[in-house]
């Protein structure tokens, strides 16, 4: 499914984890949506989230979340 969000940016709800998880992933926590700007490898699967305001988020190989992902080539 689709919707128009981000600026009027066409995107995807989907669920990421700590395998799917993409650069320019949007996902709301607290309220907040927050788009992913880095990501690092931890051991074990894991990987840390690094958000464009500056906040990390550690997320394991079990983690599940929702994101919005801009859709590209449309």
């Amino acid at each position: 499914m689709s919707e128009r969000a981000l600026g009027g940016a066409l995107v995807s709800n989907i669920e990421v984890t700590a395998t799917t998880v993409q650069r320019g992933d949007v996902i709301q926590l607290g309220g907040h949506a927050c788009r992913v700007r880095d990501l690092f490898q931890l051991p074990q699967g894991a990987k840390q989230l690094l958000f464009e305001p500056g906040e990390l988020l550690t997320i394991h190989t079990r983690t599940r979340l929702v994101a919005a992902r801009p859709l590209r080539g449309r």
